[in-house]
């Protein structure tokens, strides 16, 4: 009995051994014609075994891939596809370079924050009284988004003022959009804990009998 430790490593273990076999028989076919045919021949029984490649954008470039990749790129065949070379699939991807801004209020967003520091390039006041109400509500809409509670309208009306560097200044911070309504709209509104009175029931619990 020929047990799996003794065979050969899978290359592409979602192709099973049949298809890698394939592949190494190919590899010895001497004409180059019928390589090409054998080549064309296996991408179908791959395509076919791997149907979900179907969906993803030139799924036929990608079996074309994994055909050299499983003859350790050894294949001599004509490819519709540039062949990929054993190099560039091992290269390590390059690092990510993550943003190095630091927000002062992560719950607000580093755009709200660029918006609030570009208020002092604003010189009308009708805008700058615009853009003070309509972000100071947003900013109540996104705190509360982000911690699902209560927040005093003070609390908002700072943080604006800091976040502008004193541009923008709510005077009376009552006028900000009232808590329930936001909390409704965001569908995190607290329901009553009490039940509803049957009263049907009641009234059969107390009327005398005839």
């Amino acid at each position: 009995m020929e047990y799996n430790t003794t065979r050969s490593m899978l290359i592409l273990p979602e192709y099973g051994r049949n298809v890698q076999n394939m592949i190494a028989h190919a590899m010895t076919v001497e004409k180059r014609d019928e390589r090409n045919r054998a080549a064309q021949a296996i991408i179908e029984v791959m395509g076919q075994l791997n149907p979900h490649l179907r969906d993803e954008d030139d799924y036929r470039h990608k079996l074309w891939t994994h055909l050299f990749v499983m003859s350790d790129f050894q294949l001599d065949v004509d490819s519709p596809y540039e062949i990929p070379k054993k190099e560039s699939l091992n290269e390590k991807p390059n690092i990510m370079e993550y943003p190095k801004g630091k927000i002062r209020f992560g719950h607000y967003g580093k755009y709200t924050q660029k918006i609030l520091a570009e208020a002092k390039s604003i010189e009308s006041p009708e805008e700058k009284a615009f853009l003070q109400k309509t972000m100071g509500n947003f900013m109540k809409l996104q705190f509360l988004a982000y911690n699902n509670d209560t927040v005093e309208n003070n609390v908002i009306a700072n943080q604006l003022s800091e976040l502008s560097g004193g541009e923008l200044a709510i005077e009376n911070p009552d006028d900000l959009a009232n808590t329930n309504q936001i909390l409704r709209a965001l569908g995190t509104g607290k329901r009553s804990s009490v039940p509803k009175t049957n009263k049907k029931s009641n009234n059969n619990k107390y009327k005398k009998k005839k």
